[in-house]
């Protein structure tokens, strides 16, 4: 059997994920869900169903009467793990116009909101010249707007990461004016002219190549009840999650999860978590 699957093409075990997808989230699957996804004939889909029987043949069993394929009682999958983030990443891409419903998996797509979050304005010719530098190892000389100037200044960079802290996006650079690595808002990047070969190397940027890892646990001064539920919302085990994080973005992660204030800040019912491992932030911050 391992081997069978071994041979498979990747459009066809393409298929049989999709099958095996529809499957777990939907409970049923038919020949027109293929077609209509892959654009394969009639003849494809039912090989497609038929070769997915043959790999897992209590997966599924075609109910006559709706004239479809449901999931059986003994369901097991056999070419994806069940995933609630990529089911809920492909919902929420969906929703936001990231994803068109066509290149979706999800048959029905449920009701959905998200809490609204500014638009960023990163110009695409900004971020194809900035993966550009990434790829070919370049500096690029950008017109870059911060806070700490009244005007925008000229500057070499040298990208060699995106970066996303949770609401906006960044590359991550040596800067040869300051000499140092940082983060550049692609948002703030008003104009790029120039590139020339780097002699700078991402394995130098430490914080970027460094780990820290956060250990939060429920606030200590939450309820049992009121514990165990934000300790299931966090996938707690034993009472705490530890959380890994790259030191340059430890910043932006302290302050998405509220640990960049002390705990007594806001009350036990906003502040929810608390950082057990104090100690090893304040080393690394």
């Amino acid at each position: 059997m391992d081997s069978d699957r071994s041979e498979l093409r990747w459009g066809v075990e393409q298929r049989l994920e999709f099958i095996e997808f529809r499957l777990f989230w939907e409970g049923h699957v038919n020949r027109s869900d293929l077609m209509d996804q892959f654009g394969v004939s009639v003849n494809q889909a039912s090989t497609d169903l038929n070769r997915y029987i043959g790999f897992a043949p209590a997966n599924m069993v075609y109910d006559k009467s709706a004239r479809t394929y449901v999931r059986g009682s003994a369901f097991q999958p056999q070419f994806l793990e069940p995933d609630a983030s990529r089911y809920l990443a492909q919902l929420r891409s969906v929703a936001e116009n990231i994803l068109d419903r066509e290149d979706s998996w999800i048959a029905n797509l449920p009701s959905f909101a998200s809490a609204p979050t500014p638009v960023r304005g990163v110009d695409p010719v900004t971020l194809r010249s900035v993966v550009g530098a990434i790829r070919r190892s370049e500096e690029i000389e950008i017109r870059y707007q911060s806070l700490s100037s009244p005007d925008p200044r000229w500057r070499w960079i040298a990208p060699h990461a995106i970066a996303f802290d949770g609401f906006r996006w960044h590359a991550r650079a040596f800067c040869l004016t300051d000499e140092c690595f940082k983060d550049f808002l692609l948002s703030r990047m008003i104009e790029i002219r120039g590139s020339r070969e780097s002699g700078t190397s991402a394995d130098d940027d430490l914080d970027w190549n460094s780990e820290v890892v956060l250990e939060v646990a429920p606030h200590p001064e939450l309820s049992e009840t009121q514990a165990k539920v934000i300790a299931l919302d966090y996938g707690m085990r034993g009472g705490s999650a530890k959380i890994k994080v790259r030191r340059a973005l430890l910043y932006y992660t302290l302050k998405r999860l509220g640990l960049d204030t002390a705990p007594s800040a806001r009350e036990p019912e906003d502040q929810q978590i608390v950082l057990l491992n104090r100690e090893v932030v304040d080393a690394n911050y």
